[in-house]
């Protein structure tokens, strides 16, 4: 069924097994009652029932806290923070400026982006090998379409400063044992001992960890949407603090620019 007949079933009603509000009586949160059944859930229980439908354990939500609050930086001259930060020194509103940074923050190279491929390949990559593939063969087959795996290597520098705390986490709260999280450091195991020399980075690391938690690609997509969250707010504020205009300008000396010359423009009478 396509075209007018499928639209048709939706004219007039909303089908959605999301929930609905019942004004001056209830509101149903995935099929539960949100102010009787989930009024024990905080914040971050609640958006990650949203999303999955389930109610995870509490290790594995503090576990997905601290991988929002490790990679959490309140520096301006990060690419999405910035975009916080500028829109602080030409006083926007506070909200602009958040929703920009985030919504910068699906950059496919440093971002969202490369959560979801992370996921996605380390998904793929578990069914393969469970079907019988060999690790190796199916990292090289990757390298050969794309060129590179996502959540392997960094630009900047070799070392990832989160990949310590979060592995420590790991540990303490027993969440070590996870078969996606296994692939990725066996896929490491692979890049860095072959001529690539890549090692696994946080955005696998994370992604392995919530796929063993039972997300799917874009489940952990929407998981991770607000995981630099933490260090916009400061970058906003800080230059708000400022004289306006004040951070990172530009000064007209530092432009190369080789059109036409200054002139002077003569006033119409």
């Amino acid at each position: 069924m396509n075209g007018p007949l499928l639209l048709e079933q939706y004219v007039g009603r909303l089908c959605t097994s999301a929930g609905a509000f019942f004004p001056g009586e209830r509101v149903v949160f995935r099929g539960k009652d949100l102010h009787k059944l989930l009024e024990d859930m905080n914040w971050l229980e609640l958006y990650l029932f949203s999303i999955t439908g389930r109610k995870l354990t509490s290790q594995q939500v503090n576990m997905v806290q601290a991988l929002w609050s490790y990679t959490s930086y309140p520096d301006a001259r990060i690419w999405n923070n910035r975009v916080a930060a500028l829109a602080g020194t030409a006083r926007s509103t506070g909200t602009l400026g958040i929703a920009a940074a985030l919504a910068v923050s699906e950059a496919k190279i440093y971002g969202r982006g490369i959560d979801l491929r992370a996921c996605e390949f380390l998904t793929r990559a578990k069914i393969q090998v469970d079907e019988g593939a060999d690790l190796k063969e199916i990292v090289q087959t990757e390298l050969n379409k794309k060129r590179s795996i996502a959540g392997y290597g960094r630009p900047l520098v070799a070392a990832d400063e989160r990949i310590s705390p979060v592995m420590a986490l790991v540990q303490k709260m027993g969440l070590g044992n996870g078969l996606h999280l296994k692939l990725a450091f066996d896929v490491e195991k692979i890049l860095h001992e072959g001529r690539w020399r890549l090692r696994l980075n946080y955005a696998a690391l994370a992604a392995a960890l919530c796929a063993d938690m039972g997300m799917s690609p874009i489940e952990y997509y929407f998981a991770s949407i607000m995981a630099f969250l933490a260090g916009m707010p400061p970058c906003y504020l800080d230059a708000l603090d400022k004289p306006e205009g004040s951070l990172f300008p530009l000064p007209c000396r530092m432009i190369s620019y080789e059109g036409v010359e200054s002139r002077r423009w003569r006033k119409l009478t």
